[in-house]
Formats: structure tokens, sequence, C-alpha cells
């Protein structure tokens, strides 16, 4: 396939198209750096883009989108985080149903902040959508792919989880610390973190490239989430120290404001209904196996 992605120098987007290259697709990037021999490029926030028709593309997958936990959240950094999702997804929608040309399928990001705080209970891609700043995003993020589907074009809306990879997001983040025995709980450690290693989530984006019968959302998760305390106790003992420096909820609020309750705190147990369903053979379901393996 000839596959145009956008985010594609983000944690995800490295490691999928290094996949995708290795398994023989032709891999498009939309850059970010207006050039005249460049076929794709665009900058969202001004509405421009360029799109070369004359190259067939089989499949676009956008992935792009300003991190959500570089930094506390002033209402001009949630803006920021909310139109690098939105305004940019719908552009690349309306330019591809747009198309005389277009491509069979467009991959388009979302999370599982969908479904907001769940607590115990356990959400699929039925359950009704969460509140909250990060449902808000997401459920936004999905709306603005809805022209490609209207023109069309098979949309499939990625609902990812925490995506776990030495090389960035949050496990990174944790490792000096824990390295250092400074890890500990968060809160009461009881809330729900629905996880996916950064070997399922690419194997997990071809599948669904290569499934023509799969559109809306499909959450991208592990079937086995764990809560706080379990994690925090693996990871422990998979860099063999100790995991005795809590995180008390009214610290981490003043530490993280608004961020904590959303990211820290709150409790997201999702189950992949749908790529169990459709067949998909998850690579990392255990835990303690899959650090052990990324680390």
């Amino acid at each position: 396939m000839n596959i145009l992605i956008t985010g594609s120098s983000g944690l995800v987007g490295t490691h999928l198209t290094d996949v995708l290259a290795a398994n023989g697709h032709s891999i498009f990037r939309m850059l970010r750096s207006a050039s005249d021999d460049q076929p794709f490029y665009w900058l969202p926030a001004k509405g421009v883009i360029k799109y070369d028709d004359s190259i067939t593309i089989d499949a676009v997958i956008n992935l792009a989108g300003e991190s959500i936990a570089d930094g506390r959240w002033s209402e001009e950094r949630k803006n920021r985080i909310l139109e690098s999702r939105v305004s940019g997804t719908r552009l690349l929608s309306e330019t591809l149903a747009k198309l005389k040309n277009k491509p069979k399928v467009l991959i388009s990001g979302s999370a599982i902040g969908f479904y907001g705080e769940t607590g115990n209970r356990i959400a699929d891609e039925d359950s009704m959508q969460g509140a909250g700043y990060l449902a808000e995003i997401a459920e936004r993020w999905e709306q603005a792919a809805k022209p490609a589907a209207d023109a069309g074009i098979r949309t499939v809306n990625i609902r990812t989880g925490v995506v776990l990879s030495p090389n960035g997001g949050m496990l990174q983040k944790l490792l000096l610390p824990f390295k250092l025995g400074l890890g500990g709980i968060v809160g009461n450690g009881q809330q729900y973190i629905s996880w996916v290693s950064i070997n399922d989530m690419a194997a997990m984006i071809q599948f669904l490239l290569e499934n023509g019968s799969i559109s809306g959302a499909v959450n991208l998760v592990s079937t086995q989430p764990v809560t706080n305390h379990t994690f925090t106790k693996t990871l422990g003992s998979v860099l063999n120290r100790p995991t005795v420096f809590p995180l008390p909820a009214c610290v981490a609020r003043v530490a993280f404001g608004e961020m904590a309750d959303a990211l820290l705190l709150s409790s997201t147990r999702v189950h992949p209904k749908r790529l169990i369903e459709e067949g998909y053979d998850f690579i990392d379901t255990d835990l303690d196996k899959t650090l052990r393996s990324l680390l």
C-alpha cells in the first residue's frame, strides 16, 4: 500500500512508520515544512494543506496532536491540545472527501478518554460518551473525521489507551524516578489504567488497515487493564526497585492541577471488544511480561 501518515515523528508514528516500511508498504509523510518538491504538507492552524492527488494513496493514518501530558493545563494549553487534533483532522478529512482519487481508508486518532471516569465499570465501544475535558476532545476529534466517512471513505476512529514504550509516553517518564527508588502508588491506587504495548499498537493499526469491514470506533487497548497499584508494583518488580513513595491525591493536584484528576487519578477501565470480535491476535496481554520485554 501507499500510506500517508500525519504525526509520523511522534512516539507511535515513528514506530509504526518503521514497522509498515519493513512490511513492504510505501510511506509518505504529511510534514509541516512547506516546499515545492514536497508532495504532502500542512499547516493546520492556518488551514493550509498540500495534497498531491497525482500520487495514489491507499490509506491515510492520522496521528497528529499535541501531547496532553507535557505540562500543566492552562486554558491556553487546553485550547491548543484540542485544536491540534480537531482542526487538523477536519482539514485532512475535508481534503480527502473532495479528492477524485480517494484513499480506501482513513484511520484517525482518538482516545479512551472518550469514556471519561469509569471507576470499576468496564467500557467498550458500545458505551456512552463520558464527561470531562478528555471526553470532549475525543468526541470532537472523532466528529472532525466525519467528512471523510460521509464521502464514502472507510473511517476508523482508534480510541487509544496508555501506550507503553521505553522511548516515550508515560513509561519513559516513570523510569528515572522508579530506578531511583522513588516510585509509588498515586492516590488510592485503585484507578484503572488501560494500557497497550507499542508493539500491539502497530500491529493493531496494521490489522485495521487490512480488514476492510471494520469502521467506526475501535478501542486499542490490551485485554488486561490493571489498577495503578498493580502497575506500580509490577514496574517496581521488573526494575528490582522498591515502590514506597506514594503520591497522595492532594499533592498530585497541587503539583499538576486539573491534569492530575484527568490523567493520574481518573479510572478508565476499557475493553477491546471489537478487536476481539474481529479476531485480532493480541501480542502483549500480561503486564509483567510486557514490561520485561520492553525494558
